[in-house]
């Protein structure tokens, strides 16, 4: 127990430290920020729960001693409940009796399989925190969305140097910019958080300690109720005020959501080419480069939970050649 309290305290103080690095105001303080979950994603996946949960409680007092209750309410929403709350579901499973049971003469029942948390709902609860986690900090630039929106004009003005008499073609760029700013930051939330949680399993099962086997990210699929949930989010979306700034930030949380399919999609149906590696290597680099065709994998992503294009695909596929 007090391994387990003092890796805790150790994950808890890395955290809080790469949380708090983007005071300096350096530009790589917001890389240490993206991945700032990270030391109590790896604490919980390879310790446990609690050995996250204890962390991320000491590293929220901590900051909120250090530097005030508004910096201690911000990583507890943004990093610490994630962190710990996603390890969580990771580790979660429940055991489930082996199909192959044992003969009816042998008094040894077969040992249970574990059905872990389905990683679909695991990226649906990305979804959630990342929606949370916009709207938390949108929310303290004002409360409806005429605040909001001045505000976060205010602060690019500032940022770009400019006057507030503006030709018409700058505001037009301008109010672009402020529309889709918090979709970026939607986007970019849910991508770092899967991100951490993909860097943390990997680094547990480096090092031998993760407390589950790894799964198969090939298989990622979401509940079907979210495509009706994108689509309703998209048709608030248009509405106006706060619930259409809600509902375009869940949309463009649930859509990075379908390109992680869409991505899972692309390595299954690439199984059988030669070059694969070449192949998926350019669809990263492309997407990397350009972020728009991403849109691409969305697409693919929503027509494979529409067409089941894994699923038959897998159906089609010739019986691999026996070993020589």
């Amino acid at each position: 127990m007090i391994t387990t309290i003092l890796i805790a305290l150790a994950a808890g103080c890395a955290s809080a430290l790469m949380f708090a690095s983007i005071i300096s105001g350096a530009l790589i303080s917001l890389v240490l920020l993206y991945l700032a979950p990270l030391p109590l994603m790896v604490a919980t996946l390879s310790w446990g729960p609690l050995c996250g949960a204890i962390g991320g409680l000491a590293a929220a007092a901590g900051l909120g001693a250090i530097f005030g209750v508004p910096y201690c309410i911000a990583f507890a929403i943004t990093v610490a409940l994630p962190a710990w709350w996603l390890g969580h579901l990771v580790l979660l499973g429940r055991p489930v009796s082996s199909a192959a049971a044992a003969d009816a003469d042998s008094a040894v029942a077969a040992p249970p399989d574990v059905e872990w948390y389905p990683l679909g709902r695991i990226l649906l609860w990305i979804v959630g925190f990342a929606t949370i986690a916009v709207m938390s900090t949108l929310l303290t630039f004002g409360t409806d969305a005429e605040q909001i929106t001045s505000t976060l004009r205010e602060l690019l003005l500032k940022v770009l140097g400019a006057q507030d008499d503006l030709d018409a073609q700058t505001e037009r760029v301008i109010r672009l910019v402020i529309r889709s700013a918090p979709l970026a930051a939607a986007a970019m939330a849910m991508t770092t958080l899967t991100l951490n949680l993909w860097l943390a399993g990997k680094i547990s099962a480096t090092s031998h300690r993760l407390l589950r086997p790894w799964p198969d990210l090939k298989s990622v699929t979401l509940p079907p109720i979210t495509l009706a949930v994108l689509c309703a989010a998209i048709a608030l979306g248009f509405s106006s005020g706060l619930p259409a700034i809600v509902g375009r930030i869940t949309a463009a949380a649930l859509m990075m959501a379908y390109a992680l399919v869409g991505f899972a999609a692309l390595h299954t149906l690439t199984l059988t080419l030669k070059n694969r590696t070449f192949w998926l290597g350019s669809v990263y680099a492309v997407v990397v480069l350009f972020v728009w065709p991403v849109l691409a994998v969305v697409v693919l992503g929503v027509a494979d939970a529409v067409f089941g294009l894994r699923q038959r695909f897998l159906r089609r596929r010739p019986p691999p050649l026996p070993a020589p």
